[in-house]
């Protein structure tokens, strides 16, 4: 199936779900300094701009490199996803990831990698690059402006947790860390069926 900008930009958003990022980013956005919590967001959603860019130019190459399949990275994803998940569902006091208690801001993981540029997203820009490499350039665009309104919505995010209460982001963290179970077994299960019966 053959895309055009528009239609890759739907797929990009869709896969990158900034709104389904939220609780995530709530959560490991708490012991940051407020002050530096907007500097912290553009940082990452650069970062994982930028690891995205990088994947779709070089990640068919790299998985040549190091010999490995698609069906590798889709399982170790979805280990990645469900270790998240579990983190969600069952994290006391709210925090979803391991702090050392003094403020540490994330560095890339986990909200570049592997909330924004997780293995949906290097998949899918991996797929659109290799399908109609001719049109490189419009799926670096249609990349960018995704990952513009992720970075918006993820600098409006204190202003949703205000809106709806700490305890409705308390409950969707929950609910989402069910989903990501679903979504990470899902990955886990055809990853494993595309290997043995692919």
């Amino acid at each position: 199936m053959d895309h055009s900008f528009l239609s890759a930009l739907v797929l990009l958003l869709l896969v990158l779900d900034p709104f389904g990022s939220l609780p995530v980013f709530v959560s490991v956005m708490r012991q940051v300094a407020p002050e530096r919590r907007a500097r912290v967001a553009l940082r990452e959603s650069a970062l994982a701009f930028g690891v995205l860019v990088g994947f779709m130019l070089t990640g068919q190459a790299f998985l040549a490199l190091m010999r490995l399949s698609e069906r590798s990275l889709e399982v170790a994803g979805g280990v990645i996803l469900l270790i998240i998940a579990m983190r969600m569902i069952f994290a006391s006091g709210g925090e979803i990831y391991a702090a050392d208690g003094q403020g540490r801001e994330p560095l890339i993981f986990p909200l570049a990698v592997p909330l924004l540029a997780g293995p949906s997203a290097m998949a899918t820009v991996l797929l659109l690059a290799s399908r109609q490499p001719e049109r490189l350039l419009a799926w670096i665009g249609a990349l960018t402006v995704a990952m513009v309104v992720s970075a918006v919505v993820l600098l409006g995010a204190d202003r949703i947790r205000q809106w709806i209460g700490s305890s409705m982001v308390s409950a969707i963290e929950k609910l989402m860390g069910l989903v990501l179970t679903a979504i990470a077994v899902e990955m886990i299960l055809a990853g494993l069926k595309r290997y043995f019966y692919g």
